[in-house]
């Protein structure tokens, strides 16, 4: 799997809580066999428990990514895991020992600390104080504010230009 294709996996799955058409949160996760169906999309089993440290691993994350935990809130979710180097002809790999189960998580885990190692502040929230979802900047400025340009980013677009003509109203 390619760095690229882990970084989408970990926005999916941050991703996976956004508001519904009534502006609800929800949780793409909640139901066991939707929960089944994204986990084994994402090369995981599907089995219950590593659905129970997924759900744990992606809360953490959202609230580190918000700011609104520390990195070292995460240290519960690797108790357990260790990494090990492996010699082969073209070098060093260093390869995880994860308990069963939490292959997923870890890798949640071990993909947000390589983005924030490699593209630091790139991974956000979505600017949209309305909105729940989060975007990864690959962008060579790193000006991206939106989850999507097309929705959040026209709502407050919209929004803004809405705001000052009433400003201009009151004039």
């Amino acid at each position: 799997m390619s760095d690229r294709e882990r970084q989408d996996d970990l926005l999916e799955l941050l991703n996976t809580t956004p508001l519904d058409s009534s502006g609800r949160p929800t949780d793409l996760l909640a139901e066991p066999h939707a929960a089944k169906e994204w986990q084994c999309a994402h090369g995981g089993t599907g089995a219950a428990s590593e659905r129970r440290h997924l759900l744990e691993a992606r809360d953490a994350l959202q609230a580190v990514v918000r700011g609104t935990a520390p990195a070292t809130a995460l240290s519960p979710l690797l108790e357990g895991v260790a990494s090990r180097p492996k010699v082969s002809p073209e070098g060093i790999a260093w390869e995880m020992d994860v308990p069963r189960g939490r292959e997923l998580a870890v890798r949640a885990l071990v993909t947000w600390s390589c983005v924030q190692e490699t593209m630091p502040g790139r991974l956000r929230p979505c600017a949209n104080p309305e909105c729940r979802l989060f975007l990864l900047d690959r962008s060579k400025p790193n000006k991206a504010r939106w989850c999507s340009m097309a929705v959040c980013g026209n709502r407050m677009k919209v929004r803004r230009h809405y705001e000052r003509s009433r400003e201009g109203e009151a004039v």
